[in-house]
Formats: C-alpha cells, structure tokens, sequence
C-alpha cells in the first residue's frame, strides 16, 4: 500500500471511532479526577519522591505510595514494589501470599498465562504444587462475537462438591482470541462465587486492566489483585515494579512472601528515589487513554482491510491490546520489524523469532522502549504458530502509534 492510501485509510478509521474515542475521554477525566483527588488527600509532597537507603525504615515515600494505590483501587490496602520484578512476580507473591498446602486453586478463565504456568504446576522448581497446592481449571464460554462467558455451571459444580480455596480470572485474555474480560463480569463473578461459598477468594490478574474502564476489581468485591507498574498503572514512568491490592489481611501475607515473615512492609529501601513512581501514576489515566486509542485504531484499520481483528466494529475494549490474525509467520515477522522500526529506542533492531522463558513457543517481540519490556509503551509480539496472530499493545501517545501504523501498512504491501 503506498503512503497516500495508508493515510486515507487511517483518516477513515479516526472518523469511524470518533464516538468511541470520545468515550475514552470521559473515562480519562474520571481516572485522573481520582488520581488527583487521591494525591490531595494523601497531601503527597517533595520529601515523598526521595528515596531510602538500607532497612528503608519509616519509608514515607513508599509508604504513601501504597497508600495512594488501595485509595485509587478501592482497596483496604496495597503493596506497591520496585523490588516486584514483573506482573508475573506480583501474581507469584498474591498466590504464595494467601494458598497452603492442601488449599485448591481454581482458574475460571482458562489456562493461565504461559508465564503463569510453572509457577502453578512445575515440579522441583518451588512452584504451588510442589508445596502441596492443587489447581484446577475451568474454561471460559465464548459467544459468537467472542465475547469470554463464565462457565458458572462448572464453577457451582466445584464450589459445592469440593473445597476451593481460591478462584483466580485474568481481566487480559494473553494469547487467546477472545474478548478480554470486563470489570462488569468480574462483579458477577464476585458475586456468583461469594453467594456459595462466602470464604473462598476471589483473586484478579489486573495486568493491562487498569484506568481501562471506571472502577477496578477492588472495588467490585475483588479480595485481591496484582498487576505490573511497567503497563497502565506506571504511566510509561515506572522502570520497574508491581503491585497487590486489596483486602488488609490478605495483603500483608503478600507482604510477608516480598520480604519475609518477620518484616512484611516495615522495611524495603529504593535509594533511587520515587518520583517517576508517583509521576507515572499521575499520568496513567491519560497514557491509558492513549494506549486504548491507539489499540482502536490498528483494529478498525486492519479490520478494514478484511483482516480478524480484536476489538472489531464497535466493541468497548477492556484492555489495551489488539490483536491482527496475519495469517504467516511472514507477515508476522514483518508487522514487528516495522513496529520496531518506528520504536525511539532500538529502531535499527531487527526483532527475530526466540525461546523466551516461560513461553511454550517460540515468540517474536518488537519492543524499542524506554524501560525494557514496557508493555504500555507501544510494542508488538506473537507466538510463531498458527494463526500467526500478531498482539499489539501501549502507545504512550496517539500520535506514535498513528506513524507505526501508517508503517505497518507501508511494510507489508498489502
């Protein structure tokens, strides 16, 4: 496709999105009203933004960060870490955090994650079943227009005949084609589980969730959630980090797994300081918008071109990445290279397929970031398998995206 049609298709598809992009609107102003809200009555300062050294006792810094995160959350308490190493991390420690031996673990949106998957169930390598943890996992419904459906049939069938623990939903949808899932059904599911079994948790994978609609797990009954800082929540300013939010109690027992069973969140220095921690927070509703825009757009463009697309027609996003079924490694291979291309970092890098640890196939990845593997940040990655699909996520701004955009178009000859 040459440069004056990719514009022209692109316009088209800014036209046709405008009433969803004015949507994302709305929810940004009630995002950052919280935010801001939230850092008044905090009274958050310049003392906090300067970092610790050491024990990190009496850690203002990071103490009022973690208050700021359960205030936005609606959550009774939040642990928010630099020393968490990636979403993977905060979900490892909000399992470890609350499960026993002998408790039951239940996923009731399918396999998790591929990253997810040793920590549940490898074995010699300190996973939830080589401490005795079971699982169990309920598949997910998809309707026709691939909208995920709860299987509450199945899930009442293991909450009344066995003794489940926990119940644990990703709101992202990984490598799955399907609809990610909405805080709405997060609620139904709350309630659902709750109505049946009051004692069992019900614990949220939040990653590339947060800022995407109104309200959060926490605040629908969700006992706890985790999530990385280097996707929504960060902003694009986080280097590093994660978090776990929720109910007081459970919290701290995450508290105990970062640190240890003596300290919990009393001690744990950053001597760096905290202020993109807190700056990134600021801006998150808004880069989230932009990342939300930006997923809208390459879906109705390439859908335009009769490719299968995830969001398509007007469907409301519930996370911020889009996927593009290409249909060839080639293709795929390709779409990276000219994401990579546009990226401000490592633009001359050609991104080829690898084994990247803890994935079951060989991925490529297109990630010229400014903090390494930001996933808020525009990047592009798929496994090297059938239906060659190609997942497309971030873009701290509308406009970068827009260029990377006009150059997969270009890149592709289609």
């Amino acid at each position: 496709m040459d440069i004056t049609s990719a514009r022209k298709l692109i316009n088209d598809s800014k036209t046709a999105l405008k009433q969803q992009f004015d949507r994302l609107d709305e929810i940004a102003l009630l995002g950052q009203r919280k935010v801001l809200d939230a850092f008044r009555r905090h009274g958050v300062q310049a003392r906090h933004l300067v970092g610790t050294t050491g024990y990190g006792y009496d850690d203002i810094g990071r103490d009022a960060l973690c208050a700021l995160y359960a205030d936005i959350f609606g959550a009774e308490a939040a642990i928010v870490s630099p020393s968490i190493v990636s979403g993977t991390h905060a979900l490892t420690l909000m399992l470890f955090g609350v499960l026993r031996p002998g408790d039951l673990l239940v996923s009731v949106s399918g396999k998790p994650y591929d990253t997810l998957t040793d920590v549940i169930s490898a074995e010699g390598k300190g996973s939830l079943k080589d401490f005795g943890v079971d699982f169990d996992c309920v598949e997910l419904k998809i309707a026709d227009d691939l909208t995920p459906i709860f299987d509450f049939d199945a899930i009442s069938k293991l909450l009344t005949t066995r003794k489940v623990k926990a119940i644990f939903a990703a709101r992202s949808r990984g490598y799955s084609l399907r609809q990610a899932i909405s805080v709405d059904q997060i609620a139904e599911l709350i309630k659902f589980v709750k109505s049946l079994s009051p004692d069992t948790l019900v614990l949220i994978d939040n990653c590339y969730g947060e800022f995407v609609q109104e309200t959060e797990p926490t605040e629908v009954g969700a006992d706890l959630m985790a999530g990385s800082l280097i996707k929504n929540i960060g902003g694009g300013m986080a280097p590093t980090g994660g978090y776990i939010a929720g109910k007081a109690d459970l919290v701290q027992l995450a508290a105990y797994r970062l640190t240890a069973p003596s300290l919990g969140m009393e001690e744990g220095s950053y001597a760096y300081g905290y202020l993109p921690y807190y700056q990134g927070l600021f801006l998150a509703p808004s880069v989230t918008k932009n990342a939300l825009k930006s997923c809208l757009l390459f879906a109705k463009t390439y859908e335009k071109l009769g490719f299968e697309t995830l969001p398509r027609g007007n469907m409301t996003p519930y996370d911020i990445v889009t996927s593009v079924k290409l249909g060839t490694a080639e293709r795929l291979i390709d779409f990276c290279g000219a994401i990579q291309e546009c990226s401000p970092i490592d633009s001359n890098v050609k991104p080829m397929p690898w084994d990247m640890p803890g994935y079951q196939d060989q991925v490529i990845m297109a990630a010229g970031a400014f903090v390494q593997g930001s996933s808020i940040e525009l990047s592009a990655d798929g496994p090297l398998k059938p239906p060659y699909m190609v997942y497309l996520q971030g873009g701290l701004t509308f406009e970068h995206a827009e260029i990377a955009l006009e150059h997969t178009l270009t890149t592709l000859k289609l």
